[in-house]
């Protein structure tokens, strides 16, 4: 009986989670080219694309070491799909250069919440399977983003520049509804933790790498698929349709990648030789975008550079909590997940300066570069004290 509820429980975190993602993400494949629509330079595109990861960046510190201390996860989930349904319908009432930055900047607030999700996700497994939950629950992202991101260019095409913001905010109240039915774990007595102690988990060696890592992997996504590859899919002839499409093949290997990672795949092949190998993967498929002259190609840098990072980041984002006690996991992860989104901002803005004064080629190389250089890094910096072979006997109870 045990093993059916903790079934319907994970299937429906399952569900919310894909819900809570594609609200954020069905507008997507067109935001770009829409801030240029309503009048955007690429300097704006940048800070629209960029706000996203800055909100969170400044966020989920505080509120992972606030869900620890009170012990409570739900609650950051149910805030969390409220304000992705709020960021879609502010969009969708007010078209501005403003309001969009603003709904998107709220969007960020909302994908904050994702600490809270993955954790709770995590607790539903033993800590022996952190690395796949991890991969689980970001699988479930992917799904959400790839499903939305498929669909957002083809809706807007059809029905006009607000419709994926209006479909953002009705799936978004679907998900709010059900998020009331999560299942709530409790791991602790109820005293609230020293803050102290959780902030020295900040500290820690093994985090900092792999949230460094991690800030790589983010500045070159959101500066490619989630930033400006749109803007050259369009220069050379992709309508709104082909645009959704194109995320699409972005994001399906992504999706894949991160099941294969909760799967045996890290086992057999070392997440050292796995993390290095998908950032090279990343950047050569970034470095190639601007010399794409058909969307046949360009398809076909998008799948690759998705696989490549896609293998990535689960690995990483595993490794942040595998070997942290269960009541600081929340804390661990808002590091992480804060310290990662400066990629988020800063990959975007970066580009987009790089746009302005010197066109994208630049932009797209300067990525290139950095999926080069975290190869490099992880070949480096994860043999040294991470423990990768396994979790410490002390954690396995």
């Amino acid at each position: 009986m045990r093993a059916n509820v903790e079934r319907k429980h994970r299937l429906l975190f399952a569900v919310v989670a894909i819900l809570y993602w594609f609200a954020i993400y069905i507008y997507v494949p067109i935001l770009p080219t829409y801030v240029t629509y309503l009048g955007g330079t690429l300097k704006m595109v940048g800070l629209v694309v960029g706000s996203y990861g800055l909100v969170q960046m400044l966020i989920r510190i505080p509120l992972g070491i606030w869900s620890d201390r009170i012990g409570k996860r739900k609650v950051f989930v149910i805030v969390g799909v409220l304000l992705a349904l709020g960021s879609s319908l502010l969009m969708a009432l007010f078209p501005s250069v403003l309001a969009v930055l603003i709904g998107r900047s709220l969007a960020g607030v909302a994908a904050a919440a994702w600490v809270s999700f993955t954790v709770l996700f995590s607790s539903y497994f033993t800590s022996e399977e952190a690395q796949r939950a991890t991969g689980l629950a970001v699988f479930y992202s992917i799904v959400g983003q790839l499903i939305a991101t498929s669909m957002g260019g083809y809706v807007a095409e059809m029905y006009g520049w607000k419709a994926p913001f209006v479909l953002g905010a009705v799936v978004g109240l679907v998900g709010l509804l059900l998020s009331f039915g999560i299942k709530e774990t409790q791991w602790v007595d109820g005293k609230p933790l020293d803050v102290s102690e959780l902030m020295a988990v900040g500290r820690e060696r093994d985090l900092l790498i792999v949230a460094g890592l991690a800030i790589l992997t983010q500045f070159m996504t959101f500066a490619t698929a989630f930033g400006f590859t749109p803007i050259h899919a369009e220069a050379i002839g992709a309508t709104q349709g082909e645009l959704g499409l194109l995320t699409f093949y972005s994001t399906l290997p992504v999706a894949l990648a991160a099941l294969l990672s909760s799967g045996d795949l890290v086992t057999r092949l070392g997440e050292r030789q796995v993390v290095t190998w998908g950032f090279i993967l990343g950047g050569l498929a970034a470095a190639v975008v601007p010399f794409t002259t058909t969307l046949q190609q360009l398809y076909i840098t998008q799948a690759l550079g998705g696989l490549g990072r896609g293998v990535v980041f689960p690995v990483l984002m595993g490794l942040s909590i595998k070997t942290v006690p269960e009541e600081k996991r929340a804390t661990a992860m808002g590091f992480f997940q804060a310290i990662y989104a400066l990629g988020m901002f800063g990959g975007p803005v970066l580009v987009g300066i790089i746009g302005d004064i010197s066109g994208l080629t630049g932009g797209f190389l300067a990525t290139g570069f950095v999926g080069v250089v975290g190869g490099w890094l992880a070949l480096r910096l994860l043999p040294g004290n991470l423990q990768l072979d396994g979790i410490p006997a002390d954690l396995k109870g």
